[in-house]
């Protein structure tokens, strides 16, 4: 069993997930439970959007008039073709980017409100797991995965074994050394989501964390986000593969030309 210990959320267990299907079923995620369709306020929100647009420059808006809630603990995957908003809206969430219009709250603040020396220890309560990796090519892989919690200033007693156990889990334990340039495309997206959940976040953000990676591997990794959303933990999967979207039981936030459509059960 691997334990790794958190700075800001204490310990997580990564034990045995026996689903076969990879995936757990919600609990209670309806429509209301997501979108702002005349839905009553939830108690535990992670994210809240109220009427949000976003445009780049002049040019036209990518997202339109979103409005959702998503409760703490919840799992949703977030659909769409290519172009048609999925990373503009992380992007929103892990504040990269601002809206040009409607109100953003994540963990319960106004993120408009949010002063610049702010961010960074608020972005740390979160863990992106980038489409394009984004890893440091100065660092290894341990130093890579290892890095939220460096900068977290967590004791490093704590936790080089998680990091160490972590990285086994993930099939790149004999890889720990290895610089980045010599990994291969879904070593590379491994390393990249092993560095999202190392600090056990209270929001997580995968974008495509399935890509570049074979059938058992995919399977593996998505019983692990579900295993993290049982634990507490907010996860939105942005994904192109309708296999591992059918027949999740995880609602489907879908994207059609900057515009959102929920499915509560998985059959977007």
């Amino acid at each position: 069993m691997l334990l790794t210990r958190s700075p800001i959320r204490g310990p997580l267990t990564l034990g045995p997930m026996d689903n076969t299907t990879g995936l757990h079923p919600s609990d209670g995620h309806s429509a209301s439970a997501a979108q702002g369709f005349g839905a009553e306020p939830l108690d535990d929100v992670a994210v809240r959007f109220d009427a949000v647009g976003m445009r780049y420059g002049r040019a036209p808006e990518v997202l339109t008039d979103l409005s959702f809630e998503l409760r703490s603990g919840s799992f949703h995957f977030l659909t769409g073709a290519s172009g048609a908003g999925k990373t503009s809206l992380l992007s929103l969430i892990y504040l990269a980017n601002r809206p040009s219009r409607g109100l953003i709250s994540v963990f319960d603040r106004d993120t408009a409100t949010l002063r610049h020396d702010a961010l960074p220890a608020f972005r740390r309560r979160m863990g992106v797991a980038y489409e394009d990796i984004r890893l440091l090519d100065h660092l290894n892989a341990f130093d890579n995965v290892a890095l939220p919690l460096r900068l977290a200033r967590s004791n490093p007693k704590t936790w080089r074994k998680d990091v160490t156990e972590l990285l086994a889990w993930f099939g790149l334990g004999e890889r720990s050394q290895a610089m980045p340039a010599t990994l291969s495309g879904g070593e590379r997206k491994r390393l990249g989501l092993a560095r999202a959940i190392v600090g056990r976040p209270e929001l997580i953000l995968a974008d495509e964390p399935t890509a570049h990676v074979d059938p058992a591997m995919g399977a593996r990794i998505m019983r692990l986000l579900a295993h993290l959303a049982r634990q507490g933990s907010t996860v939105i999967v942005a994904t192109h593969d309708v296999n591992l979207v059918a027949g999740s039981g995880h609602p489907v936030m879908h994207l059609d030309e900057g515009c959102l459509t929920l499915y509560p059960r998985g059959v977007g």
